[in-house]
């Protein structure tokens, strides 16, 4: 076969790279050298066109025990001599074509991040972006993606103890699942994705290689057409009780001293771990293609190194050792198969039946080696026009709050996601702390630690997309606000960057300036990003999602007695608003849903009030001053007031004296806002407090045993609005 740039083109490189990578080799690659290439030049293997911006996240310093990027998942200090490793990363492309096994393989594949590592996962994460939820095609997406994340996280054995799901337009074509998963391990236990030691013999363990997922990698590297469902076979398909068992075989086999390096094969399967193994120890493997275990009978080279098929290992084992990995893969049920060695000459070479099919250098292939980076062109969005021209006097304000706040909490990106979390199974493990009590971040006991760690997913896309460098900041603090609200102190990011074509100027303007904004709230809160994902090309033909840089945070609870929940608690608790009540509806639900308004400014937002806020909070919360707390986000604040109700039924009434306009007073999204209870008897030290810190406070009015009042009309009780909440998600899609 005549290899030629349009062979290239066809697999996704362009005239350019072919070119280059004739440079690199010396020659004219083969058809399977240039499908390795294909793959690790991937804009999701090799992060070409984002690298340059990503370098400029805070990725060291605070509780970082390896370098952002190094190893599969980042991982941080909880003491005690215990880490924390945790990661998310995208699914977007697979779930959009076959729902249930593009968001299970999602799952699977976060977990196997962590465990190989060495950490035993003990949490789940996820944020999920769909179409308008009134479409029958969102219905069919929304149910797939659920059930498939239910399906293997359920069957994993892994509790899934928090997430987000939102509904915009947007998301029609090409809907976002971010999964995101949580683990434990001792510090000094860590296994590096590293191959050493020339003549170890390298082992694929795990599930046998099929035709699924081949090019997985390429396809999530380009645009969602209307061809796009030709591309089935990209989808992976997913065994949750497989790698049930291989997760136990792994950390079983970390125990031992036979064990060099492991890597998960993910993305772009078997060319993926042995290039990135072996260029990070400096180092080469000779593989045996024909001793990979298969499910499929004549698999050609390309296709066994370019396949995804879920549930595998790659295997770096101490030479002599061999016989402990085989007996504990045995045991389990799991193959286990030598299929080569490391060499010293960091070249890959791969064998079929004795015949060499490729031969390239590991280094020329990967990310931080060979493979291009680019820096992209961008420009400021034509649309920001439209954000600079609204004016909020051109809103009439509202004069009956109530019959808004009726209709706001059953917009979809509001109401009680109900339907969604009762598939998953949350108490698996029994450390979820957060079931039976709500708070703003999810608490997992890490057992055999003597601490707890809070953990959440954030990012409101509407605010990135009205203001990238503001909204990639409110991201970083709003999650870093619902750990502190929940007791927690956060220590580090991952995230999960999702956007549009990254050769459009205004999208790569949004990246730019969402990263941008990203670290330097990441800077502010000492939270470094410890690693993560970047997902372009999420667009369809009616153009780009909103630009959704995915925030996952963790913060460690050392005290659990610190632990601080959301809900009322008792019927006379004083209720007092911390921080400032603005004129503002930018980018807010109400504005957006029941206005009409699509371009509006970003909530009014800034940074240093917010650190301020927060520091407060962490510090009333440790002196025991308060009795709940619970963060202003998406819809204001009478929607804060009533979730603080609904899971102990209690109610509220507040008298409300303001200048500012009903519909901000109510319903703005102005951040660095936390509604908080305290006993009688502290309300004066409480106030004393939020004074000394400089920070404006309102006095709101007292808890009830469930009736509703505001400014003295009476809003009936709270199991009528509880009602409402939990059950209009379940009412359309009926």
């Amino acid at each position: 076969m005549e290899i030629t740039v349009k062979t290239a083109e066809q697999l996704r490189l362009t005239a350019e790279e072919f070119e280059l990578i004739k440079q690199k080799l010396g020659r004219t690659p083969n058809f399977t050298e240039l499908c390795t290439f294909s793959a690790m030049w991937s804009e999701h293997c090799s992060y070409k066109n984002s690298i340059k911006w990503l370098k400029t996240l805070p990725r060291e310093g605070g509780r970082m025990l390896v370098a952002a990027g190094e190893e599969n998942a980042g991982l941080m200090d909880m003491g005690n001599g215990f880490g924390v490793v945790f990661k998310i990363e995208s699914h977007n492309h697979p779930s959009a074509l076959e729902p249930f096994q593009g968001a299970a393989t999602g799952v699977g594949g976060i977990q196997r991040d962590i465990f190989t590592m060495g950490a035993r996962p003990i949490a789940s994460l996820n944020s999920l972006r769909f179409g308008n939820l009134k479409e029958k095609k969102t219905q069919h997406l929304l149910k797939g993606v659920v059930h498939g994340i239910g399906h293997y996280g359920n069957c994993f054995g892994v509790p899934t103890v928090g997430g987000e799901v939102y509904f915009e337009d947007c998301y029609h074509t090409n809907p976002l699942v971010n999964a995101m998963s949580v683990g434990i391990m001792q510090s000094k236990k860590m296994i590096s994705a590293t191959a050493a030691g020339v003549g170890n013999p390298v082992f694929f363990v795990g599930s046998a290689t099929g035709k699924d997922g081949i090019g997985g990698a390429s396809f999530a590297s380009a645009d969602i057409t209307h061809e796009s469902v030709q591309e089935l076979p990209a989808v992976q398909v997913g065994d949750p009780f497989q790698e049930k068992k291989l997760l136990e075989a792994c950390l079983e086999l970390i125990d031992t001293d036979a064990i060099v390096g492991m890597q998960d094969m993910g993305a772009a399967g078997i060319i993926c771990s042995t290039a990135e193994m072996s260029a990070k120890g400096k180092v080469g493997m000779r593989i045996d293609l024909d001793k990979v275990p298969t499910r499929q009978k004549d698999m050609k080279a390309w296709e066994l190194l370019l396949s995804e098929s879920q549930e595998r290992m790659l295997i770096v084992v101490e030479k002599g050792k061999e016989k402990q990995v085989l007996d504990i893969f045995e045991k389990w049920d799991l193959s286990a198969s030598n299929i080569g060695e490391v060499t010293d000459d960091g070249i890959l070479r791969f064998y079929m039946h004795g015949v060499l099919e490729a031969e390239v250098p590991a280094y020329e292939l990967v990310l931080g080696g060979g493979a291009p980076q680019y820096t992209r062109e961008y420009t400021e969005p034509k649309y920001f026009e439209k954000i600079a021209a609204f004016d909020i006097n051109a809103i009439e304000d509202i004069t009956d709050v109530k019959a808004v706040a009726e209709q706001m909490i059953q917009i979809p990106n509001i109401a009680s996601k109900r339907w969604v979390y009762t598939q998953y199974d949350s108490m698996v493990g029994t450390a979820n702390a957060s079931t039976n009590a709500p708070s703003d971040a999810a608490v997992v006991l890490a057992k055999g630690t003597g601490k707890a760690l809070a953990m959440t997913v954030d990012c409101n896309s509407k605010y990135v997309f009205a203001n990238p460098y503001v909204g990639g900041m409110i991201a970083v603090a709003e999650a870093a606000r619902n750990i502190v609200c929940s007791g927690g102190e956060p220590i580090g990011v991952t995230n999960c960057l999702n956007f549009g074509n990254p050769y459009d100027p205004e999208v790569y303007y949004q990246f730019v300036k969402a990263v941008t904004g990203m670290g330097d709230a990441c800077r502010k809160f000492n939270t470094p990003v410890t690693g993560g994902n970047v997902s372009f090309y999420n667009q369809g033909p009616e153009g780009a999602v909103y630009p959704t840089p995915t925030i996952g945070m963790v913060g460690v609870l050392d005290d659990f007695n610190n632990r601080m929940t959301l809900n009322y608690k008792h019927e006379g608790d004083v209720i007092v608003l911390i921080g400032e009540q603005k004129n503002d509806i930018g980018s807010s639900e109400y504005l957006h849903k029941l206005k009409a308004v699509e371009y509006s400014p970003a909530p009014a937002f800034d940074l240093d009030e917010e650190f301020k806020v927060q520091n407060l909070v962490a510090d009333l919360i440790k002196q025991q001053l308060i009795n709940s707390a619970h963060d202003i986000s998406e819809s204001g604040l009478a929607v804060t007031l009533l979730e603080k109700g609904f899971s102990q039924n209690l109610g509220f009434d507040v008298t409300v004296n303001s200048a500012i306009r009903n519909d901000a007073y109510w319903f703005g999204e102005a951040q660095s806002r936390v509604v908080v209870t305290v006993s009688k008897s502290n309300i004066e030290s409480l106030k004393t407090k939020i004074e000394s810190a400089g920070i404006s406070f309102t006095e709101l009015g007292i808890v009830t045993a469930g009736e509703i009042k505001v400014n003295g009309e009476n809003w009936g009780s709270i199991t009528e609005w509880k009602e409402k909440y939990d059950t209009a998600i379940e009412n359309l899609l009926k």
